[in-house]
């Protein structure tokens, strides 16, 4: 059976994707009809998840049907939430598929919180599965190969997107599985293993041998190239190189063997031979133990053979060299795979309604253009009608013309008290100033507690950073804050700016109070309070009179198209998501801003020469009006009274004018303050989690610098003496291991050495009289090793001893004889009685072994000792 080399699956640890995920689907389409459905499809993407990353799965397409349901997913989610560390923030954690880790726990492991770094784990889990199946098929019908081949390329696909997009998915160094030097040797594998494949298949279907040579050779090319880049990059187990460097020369020894069966049909009979003998060489492997090569060894042997005889009896042409012979062509049947999504025929998107982010971003930017046109138009006419409020006002119009008689209220100062009393008075807009600093405290102090979440975050960084230095190696959280700090920043800044037009608001409301509650009082105190003037009933029907009544009149009418033209500007909608969906679908992207600009000026075009309508028209009233005025003053009778009753009309008409645009400024100021408290705690809660994000990453990086800490030696490495080794027990064993070859014909096991002679049998002699030595106390724990006996002295026989049934085990080749003597009863052998040995009986030719000296005598020659000290003698080395 062929040898396949085939990847291990990477490992990831549980995510809840529901939390995060509902939290900004509820914040993000509030109130929306599609909201409870994104909230099921949340439930249903975290269980996708599970079911292809938290068990264990088949080698079966079905297995890899489930994979390719969650890339897709992901690849259809990805743009539709801002996954990124500083908003939509999802740590996914994945182990090194290649490192099995260590005594002290732990494999190699990444923790990223980006949804390009799960996509490519993803990715390198399908090729990992698809080279497993592809392993697994029956390499003996055409079904088996093709679904083979199938396989293969698809995990060289998808090894190869792995290696042109990890980079930029990552921002960062990947884990050594995923870099681009080890997926791109992958790549380069599978697709030598589909292109043996389909040199099986062209061998088994005996297409034209010159093919079948071309596709081998092609192969072997492949093998190569990845044995080169595994010996080069050092990135891939240390298994697989001799793998790669053993099917580099079978499938050139294959490539010989058909090309020779080439020659040999164009009566080449020497190149026929020359090509054998390479392809034998080949096959002389020394990684034999790895793939099994003796199948295609006897085929090349029987072919060389039976060439080499029937060239040496009838043809006698001349063998070549093989440095000589013709290059063998190249031929390919096999690409990667494209990983254009959806890669499974059942994917159907769970999020399909929902807008991508680049939409909804678009949407929000165009949204933002779209009031900013609407407030430009609105204030346009806003600030036009209180230009001309101010223009009428200064000139005490209409008052001038109904107060002709001198002595009584002008009915448009009665109206404008009237109106001011329906509002509320000054106790309206005093409550309304008296909300404004607890609003505003408020909105810093949610504004002032989201920073500090950050800053304390950061100083932990910091401090952290400080201490591990390089080891400390994730995002700097400054760096990362950045963009929340610069939001921060414009909040704080819209707040300063709100104080100060809450200041505005305050002195011209000073400015005016007196003659609000001058307004806010009944009609007889407001009367007595307006000085009295001699009555001007002369100019009563004059024609100065009716021509300013006229042109007041049209004044107003243009005010009241102002606020029908305003409604109409405030109640333009349009979808522009349609526009922008419709441009992304077509050319992948789309300009936001010329889209945007186009599309405003279709809608809001009328409405703008409409505004500049009304704009002239009122220059023009106001001109005539001025002109008329002037005539009109110079027809009244002036004096002190007339003057001063006239200036308390103009500061009424002023005050009423007034009251209105504040009022509308405050609460148009609470709003904004609430409308800003909303906003400030959607940014207390993005800072909220990130920092607990990033707590929940601190403490996994903690966890494994300790494990990494642990993991070190704690002193510098040292040579080991050559003696204390020990040595080779036999050739490097076959891959196990991270990469699951399938099984290959074993060579023959080796002979076991033979088994150790029993010892041989003395008969037992008598035993003589001998010196007892000093009982000893009890057996050491164990014995030293024996010394090496003198070159011409032969190791004793071991005989039987009398009392003790079988023998006493003493080291083979033990040079040492004991005399007789009594051994006590042992502590730790209590059922042995004292035993006569007997006295060593030499061979003959061989000098006896003295005897042990009288009790409490040492041995001649050893130092002394106490006798209490004293031990039974062993051999000392």
């Amino acid at each position: 059976m062929a040898t396949f080399i085939s990847v291990p699956l990477k490992k990831s640890s549980e995510v809840d994707l529901v939390k995060p995920l509902s939290k900004f689907v509820t914040a993000t389409y509030a109130g929306s009809e599609d909201q409870a459905e994104y909230l099921r499809s949340v439930d249903e993407l975290n269980k996708l998840r599970k079911n292809a990353l938290g068990r264990p799965l088949d080698k079966h397409e079905s297995s890899l049907e489930v994979l390719l349901r969650y890339y897709d997913q992901l690849c259809a989610v990805e743009p539709k939430f801002p996954f990124s560390e500083n908003q939509l923030c999802l740590t996914f954690t994945w182990k090194d598929a290649f490192d099995k880790g260590s005594l002290f726990g732990g494999s190699v492991k990444l923790a990223l919180a980006s949804l390009g770094y799960e996509k490519t784990c993803v990715l390198f889990n399908t090729a990992a599965l698809a080279s497993q199946i592809a392993s697994e098929q029956n390499l003996d019908n055409d079904e088996g190969l093709k679904a083979s081949a199938k396989f293969y390329q698809l995990a060289s696909g998808a090894f190869g997107h792995i290696k042109d997009t990890v980079l930029s998915a990552l921002n960062r160094e990947p884990t050594m599985d995923i870099s681009p030097e080890t997926v791109g040797t992958l790549s380069l594998i599978m697709l030598a293993q589909a292109q043996e494949v389909f040199f099986l298949k062209a061998a088994s279907d005996r297409m034209k041998d010159a093919l079948v040579a071309k596709l081998a050779n092609q192969a072997a090319d492949y093998y190569g190239d990845a044995f080169k880049q595994c010996q080069y990059k050092d990135n891939l187990p240390k298994e697989v190189i001799p793998v790669l460097g053993a099917k580099h020369c079978i499938m050139q020894a294959n490539a010989e063997l058909y090309q020779s069966l080439v020659a040999k049909q164009k009566k080449r009979f020497g190149e026929e031979i020359a090509r054998l003998q390479h392809a034998k060489e080949l096959v002389k492997t020394p990684y034999d133990e790895y793939v099994s090569v003796k199948d295609l060894t006897d085929k090349i042997n029987r072919a060389l053979t039976a060439a080499k005889k029937d060239n040496d009896f009838i043809y006698h042409d001349r063998i070549p060299d093989v440095k000589d012979l013709e290059h063998i062509g190249k031929a390919t049947l096999v690409k990667p795979t494209a990983i254009t999504t959806p890669l499974s025929q059942k994917f159907t998107d769970l999020f399909e309604k929902m807008v991508p982010m680049a939409v909804q971003c678009s949407m929000n930017i165009y949204n933002q253009r779209k009031a900013e046109t609407v407030n430009r138009l609105v204030g346009a006419m806003r600030e036009s009608t209180n230009l001309c409020n101010g223009v009428l006002a200064s000139l005490n119009l209409p008052a001038a013309l109904e107060d002709l008689s001198g002595d009584s209220i002008p009915p448009s100062i009665a109206e404008k008290a009237r109106s001011i009393v329906q509002q509320g008075g000054l106790q309206s807009i005093e409550q309304l100033i008296k909300d404004l600093p607890e609003l505003l405290t408020r909105n810093r102090e949610i504004l002032d507690e989201s920073l500090k979440m950050l800053d304390d975050e950061e100083t932990t960084d910091n401090e952290l950073r400080t201490k591990f230095n390089q080891r400390w190696n994730r995002t700097p959280s400054g760096d990362l804050y950045k963009p929340l700090r610069a939001e921060g920043s414009n909040f704080r800044n819209l707040l300063d700016k709100a104080v100060q037009a809450d200041q505005v608001v305050k002195d011209r409301y000073s400015v005016h109070c007196d003659m609000i509650t001058l307004l806010c009082k009944p009609v007889d105190e407001l009367n007595a309070a307006i000085p009295s003037a001699n009555p001007t009933k002369t100019l009563q029907g004059s024609e100065v009179v009716n021509v300013l009544r006229s042109l007041l009149t049209q004044l107003d009418d243009m005010k009241m198209e102002r606020e029908t033209l305003e409604g109409e500007v405030k109640a333009v909608t349009f979808d522009m998501s349609a526009t922008f969906l419709g441009a992304l679908a077509q050319d992948g992207t789309f300009n936001e801003e010329q889209l945007s600009l186009s599309q405003l000026d279709q809608l809001y075009g009328t409405y703008n020469q409409r505004v500049q309508a009304t704009l002239r028209t009122q220059e023009e009233l106001l001109g005539q009006v001025q002109t008329s005025h002037q005539e009109f003053s110079s027809l009244k009778q002036s004096n002190s009274e007339a003057n001063q009753r006239e200036e308390v009309l103009k500061k009424l008409a002023s005050a009423h004018d007034s009251y209105v645009e504040i009022s509308s400024n405050l609460r148009e100021g609470t709003k904004f303050y609430n409308d800003l408290t909303e906003i400030l705690l959607k940014f207390q809660n993005k800072c909220s989690d990130i920092v607990f994000a990033r707590k929940t990453e601190r403490e996994e990086l903690l966890k494994d610098l300790q494990v990494s800490i642990a993991r070190e030696p704690s002193a510098p490495s040292f040579n080991v003496p050559a003696y204390q080794s020990n040595p080779a027990a036999g050739p490097t064993p076959a891959p196990r291991t991270v990469f699951q070859p399938q099984p290959a014909q074993q060579p023959p096991a080796k002979p076991l050495p033979p088994a150790r002679p029993p010892p041989p049998s003395v008969v037992p002699q008598a035993a003589s009289a001998a010196p007892a030595i000093t009982p000893a106390t009890g057996l050491p724990a164990s014995n030293p090793p024996p010394v090496a006996p003198p070159s011409t002295a032969q190791g004793p026989p071991y005989p039987t001893y009398q009392g003790y049934p079988g023998y006493f085990q003493v080291p083979v080749g033990y040079p040492y004889g004991y005399g007789q003597y009594n051994m006590p009863n042992m502590p730790n052998m209590p059922n042995m009685p004292n035993m006569q040995y007997m006295q060593y009986q030499a061979p003959q030719g061989q000098g006896g072994y003295p005897g042990a000296p009288p009790a409490g005598q040492p041995y001649p020659g050893y130092p002394q000792q106490p006798p209490q000290q004293q031990q039974p003698y062993y051999p000392q080395q």
